[in-house]
């Protein structure tokens, strides 16, 4: 509370233990202020977490009171009493009382001991370093800082994919200086396991839970975690998914390896999250009833009431894996005698990768408010994972997060409001994206109107914008599943085991999941649930194609066919993005300068890529479904000049894998140490112009560029991102855009390369736009 009066105000309180002889603000639990007011008391239950915020008189002195029934309730309320006066919101009269939704509000670190993190996009982890912990967790205390301060309780530290040798008895002092950091934030720790662990660092012989040699290791193992860290949370387990080990090994049930792990963890009080995210990744892909969105209902719902009181099913919040769109996994509503709870993906993994600007709680806000209709009933999946609707006794939400080193924590300095909006609907579920968004530009940026209003409105509309130039439909997100997860793969999907298809083919597009003729999935809902899906005509145009295969001439709601949706949609998606940049442009001196230019790079670049998507996308379906784009656009760019066309000195044209990744299916590079030329004329009316040369970035070298109108020297830039991609493809594609040019008809364009290492300075084409200041 001081330190942040201070920052706020340039005013430093004095912290006194008694009660005030002035006016002043009073923190503390109900009990201490009881002791020393008697009759003081709430007005409503608090809760364990909850907190009361509100100004009465104490000793005659008017006093603004933070109290609870415990120290992280106080804490709580601080925080929120700080966040109202950043956002300048008036406090003269409060009388608030504030308790979480969910009782476990958890956040889950993907991060590895060498120090990189699976999934990470903001740096290296803040936890491990070199095989064991930091030496320095400085930026550690500061993250549970942030995290206690959306109301977050809980942080597993480590890769689900988990390194066995984190549960090694030398290693345990190590973590427990970890929960230190987190301790005084109210903050509990738990750590992932890899359940082969009693075999590959125990001695034994097998890791099959049923053997009674189990549950006396696990047992022992536990008891020497708390003897350290008293305040352990309890385990992540990732098993049987994806290459892990698990209990179908020696034929056993999820439950089996839960229960017998649990047991040990419940007389301390320790709680054990079983992943639900179990699927065969060899499925035949030949047989049409194959279906991974059935996998994880289909196993753990025959188990319900099987696992132990503190075991809890951690349930993505879609059947497959955290695309841009899926419907709500039917597993939240085949659990009730279990405790469950919703993962979320707060790290973009295939929603830009913090890259991209996609602000997620406006699709969680949607899956929350999602009706699973169980006894036909009203029933928001937010009441479910809150253990509200069954009345478990655990229940709550899990947040992929993945923070790293990187100065913005998470890569891309507006990333930050997918965690802090994660925090915000973990405890008040209600809230709608825009008050989050707002919220966090507010504590971000400021409060001038501007700078709100723009920002939050950019923030709210960008998930769908990312939607439409990714996949829709309930196409899920049409990328490189093989490879990155990030640039544009349609087929990379087809033909594999992994189970994420789409079924498109020169007829028609879309997954059968009906009861009637396809996988059986939707039979998984509730009925009245069921029965929407089931039909063609009552499923929502949103996620259609996630359970019909129609053609591509299927007329929607909104009147379009699903082919002339699908190239409208990915053209208004593009067209967003660039937007963007002309949304933050318009705020350029309302915030500081170093914030503006990191922003302004990072929309920029979204807004390229986003043509690569639009293309990508739009001529695979093309050339797949043969029918035109009713506003021929798509193959038409009456402004691009590919670079194999160009007059070209040492540079020589190469075919691009898959196509669609490359404008025409082809690029040029560059092998000549000394560099290469491609050059053009230009032959439009004299003007001005700004020009974007599309390139590929890869992460295997430092190619440079320099570009030449006659013999002035008009750009220059080193090809030197951190963009994923190790070859000519979507995922290295980018641009630089040059502005003001004055050119002249016959004007000479030269583009002069000079590859480095393994990046041959490839070349895709250049675009020349009536210049837009």
């Amino acid at each position: 509370m001081i330190r942040g009066l201070r920052g706020m105000l340039g005013k430093t309180l004095r912290a006194e233990k008694d009660l005030p002889r002035e006016k002043a603000i009073v923190l503390g639990t109900l009990a201490s202020i009881r002791a020393v007011v008697p009759g003081f008391s709430a007005r409503s239950p608090l809760g364990e977490e909850g907190f009361w915020l509100t100004t009465e008189n104490l000793r005659g002195f008017p006093c603004l009171i933070v109290t609870a029934t415990t120290d992280r309730g106080v804490l709580y309320g601080v925080f929120v009493l700080l966040s109202k006066m950043a956002r300048d919101q008036d406090i003269s009269a409060l009388n608030e009382v504030q308790q979480p939704y969910a009782r476990l509000r958890w956040v889950d670190q993907w991060d590895n001991l060498d120090g990189g993190i699976e999934r990470g996009y903001g740096g290296r982890s803040i936890f491990f370093q070199d095989g064991k912990v930091r030496t320095d967790l400085t930026r550690v205390r500061e993250y549970a800082g942030l995290l206690a301060s959306i109301g977050i309780n809980g942080c597993a530290i480590n890769n689900v994919n988990a390194n066995p040798h984190l549960l090694e008895e030398d290693f345990l002092p190590q973590i427990a200086r970890i929960a230190d950091a987190f301790r005084e934030w109210g903050i509990r720790i738990a750590v992932s396991i890899d359940l082969s662990s009693p075999k590959v660092i125990g001695g034994l012989d097998t890791f099959d839970p049923l053997d009674p040699r189990l549950s006396q290791w696990w047992r022992e193992k536990v008891d020497t975690i708390y003897h350290r860290i008293p305040d352990f949370g309890g385990f992540v387990v990732k098993a049987d998914s994806e290459g892990r080990p698990g209990p179908s090994a020696y034929g056993r049930r999820p439950a089996d390896a839960a229960n017998v792990i649990a047991r040990a963890l419940k007389p301390h009080g320790g709680i054990l999250f079983y992943r639900a995210f179990v699927y065969d990744h060899h499925l035949n892909w030949q047989d049409t009833k194959n279906d991974r969105a059935r996998a994880a209902y289909d196993i753990f719902h025959l188990l319900d009431g099987v696992f132990d009181d503190n075991v809890i099913i951690q349930i993505k919040h879609g059947p497959i894996d955290f695309q841009v769109r899926e419907p709500v996994s039917p597993l939240f509503g085949g659990l009730p005698q279990t405790n469950v709870a919703m993962e979320l993906e707060i790290t973009q993994e295939y929603t830009g990768q913090q890259r991209h600007l996609c602000f997620l709680p406006s699709m969680w806000k949607e899956v929350f408010d999602f009706d699973l209709q169980l006894n036909r009933n009203r029933t928001a999946v937010k009441d479910v994972v809150s253990g509200k609707t069954f009345r478990r006794p655990l229940g709550g939400l899990v947040g992929v997060a993945n923070v790293g080193m990187d100065e913005s924590w998470l890569g891309h300095p507006l990333a930050m409001a997918n965690l802090y909006g994660f925090g915000r609907l973990a405890w008040d579920p209600d809230l709608s994206p825009r008050a989050i968004a707002e919220e966090w530009t507010r504590l971000t940026f400021g409060n001038d109107l501007a700078v709100v209003r723009t920002l939050s409105e950019m923030q709210v509309n960008s998930w769908r914008a990312y939607e439409g130039y990714t996949g829709s439909l309930g196409l899920q997100t049409l990328t490189d599943i093989l490879g990155s997860h990030y640039g544009p793969g349609v087929e990379s999907s087809e033909r594999n085991g992994w189970g994420q298809w789409h079924r498109a083919d020169h007829d028609g597009v879309g997954m059968d999941r009906t009861v009637a003729t396809g996988t059986g999935y939707v039979g998984q809902y509730s009925p009245p649930v069921a029965k929407q899906y089931e039909s063609l005509e009552s499923t929502p145009d949103d996620v259609l194609l996630f359970f019909h295969h129609v053609p591509y001439t299927h007329v929607l709601k909104s009147g379009k066919t699903v082919i002339q949706h699908i190239y409208d949609a990915h053209y208004e998606g593009a067209e967003r993005a660039a937007l963007y940049v002309r949304q933050w442009k318009s705020l350029r001196g309302q915030t500081d300068e170093q914030r503006y230019s990191d922003v302004l790079a990072r929309l920029e670049y979204q807004a390229g890529h986003a043509i690569v998507w639009r293309d990508a996308i739009c001529n695979w379906f093309f050339r797949a479904s043969g029918i035109p784009d009713g506003q021929h656009r798509v193959g038409n760019y009456l402004d691009r000049i590919e670079a194999e066309v160009m007059q070209l000195q040492g540079y020589s044209a190469v075919d691009v894998v898959p196509w669609e990744n490359a404008s025409g299916g082809k690029a040029i590079e560059c092998v000549q140490s000394r560099g290469c030329t491609a050059s053009f004329r230009f032959t439009r009316d004299a003007g001005w112009y700004e020009m974007d040369v599309v390139y590929f970035d890869q992460n295997n070298g430092h190619s440079s560029f320099r570009v030449f109108v006659g013999d002035q020297l008009v750009d220059e830039w080193t090809a030197n991102d951190t963009l994923p991609g190790a070859k000519i493809g979507g995922d290295s594609s980018t641009r630089r855009r040059i502005h003001g040019l004055a050119l002249r008809p016959g004007d000479e364009v030269r583009i002069v390369g000079i590859p480095d290492r393994e990046e041959h300075a490839p070349l895709d084409y250049v675009e020349i736009h009536a210049w837009r200041e």
